[in-house]
């Protein structure tokens, strides 16, 4: 090959390679301005649904972009027909809410998905479906949510949007502002920031927990579940969102079933609302529902998981489940 058809041949090559990266570029580009706007949408909407309203600090503060960046994604938005401008502050056009709603409908599946079938742990299911609201196109939400059973709540106690873009107002109220001694159910658990979240998890809350404040100070507030104290600084217990407890759960002699002493048997009284999608309908199909007589037959060294009789049949279940399932002791 001549030197002039090598130098043609490198050249060809070099800018069919400059092609490729510019198109790449632009692809990742669009994709981030997609992403931009797509977060900036949910954030409007979330304070919208807790009864505030959006500003440049919050957006600022909510994308971690400079004022410039955000500046310019506003006018985008506006002059696309999702916001409008009142003052200092922002709210969104019915089309804004519509494409919101998509995106924290695909969030919350993809976080339900996660933590029931994916197995993964609580505190890393929110960043994982952060990482995949953006591609999860309204039919494949719609074939994700019918593949679980249409669960209605997230993980930490969000209502799931329905395909028609409804969803109900927001419940409970910040556990800082719970009175003491009144019995409480966790109906949310806020997962930002994420340290905070983290610990809840640690400390072992979640939601459908029942629960009692007992102490409050400046410093401290102290909860109990009847059997653990939660001892958090007021920071880390706004992230808890409570409301009254169901009077059924004021019934004495209901328990988790993974209290339930090996050797003793009870009935199943109903499965905690926190069990959604495939680990409802497997408990469920196994035989899991209301007036069942189930027995604590047998228990590993470490206690988890154990194996429990049901309907003729022995099953093993993990602590993370079998405290999902309540059940009333047989008399002894």
């Amino acid at each position: 090959m001549s030197g002039l058809m090598t130098f043609l041949v490198v050249g060809l090559l070099l800018a069919g390679l400059a092609y490729a990266f510019a198109r790449w570029r632009e692809r990742r580009m669009f994709a981030r301005g997609r992403q931009h706007l797509e977060d900036a949408l949910k954030h409007l909407f979330d304070l919208e649904y807790r009864g505030s309203h959006g500003t440049l600090a919050s957006l600022t503060g909510a994308l971690r972009l400079p004022d410039r960046v955000v500046l310019d994604l506003v006018a985008r938005m506006q002059s696309q027909g999702l916001l409008t401008a009142r003052d200092r502050e922002f709210d969104l056009t019915p089309e804004g809410e519509r494409l919101a709603l998509q995106v924290i409908r695909a969030h919350r599946l993809l976080e339900r998905y996660f933590a029931d079938e994916a197995r993964l742990p609580l505190k890393d299911v929110h960043a994982a479906a952060e990482r995949g609201e953006h591609r999860l196109s309204p039919e494949d939400a719609d074939r994700l949510s019918a593949s679980m059973g249409h669960p209605a709540m997230d993980p930490h106690g969000d209502p799931i949007p329905t395909r028609e873009g409804y969803v109900p107002p927001a419940a409970g109220v910040p556990a800082t502002a719970w009175p003491l001694n009144q019995l409480a159910r966790v109906v949310h658990l806020e997962d930002e920031p994420p340290i905070s979240y983290a610990q809840l998890v640690a400390e072992g809350i979640r939601v459908g927990q029942t629960m009692r404040l007992i102490e409050s100070t400046p410093d401290r507030l102290v909860f109990t579940d009847g059997l653990n104290e939660f001892r958090l600084a007021p920071a880390v217990a706004a992230n808890i969102f409570l409301a009254p407890a169901p009077v059924t759960e004021t019934l004495t002699g209901l328990i988790p079933l993974a209290q339930l002493q090996t050797g003793r048997s009870g009935e199943i009284i109903s499965l905690d609302d926190a069990c959604q999608g495939y680990s409802r309908r497997r408990l469920m199909d196994l035989g899991f529902t209301q007036g069942a007589h189930i027995k604590a037959a047998l228990s590993t060294f470490s206690g988890d998981p154990r194996a429990y009789e049901i309907r003729g049949t022995l099953v093993a279940l993990r602590r993370d489940q079998s405290r999902l399932v309540y059940v009333r002791p047989d008399n002894v």
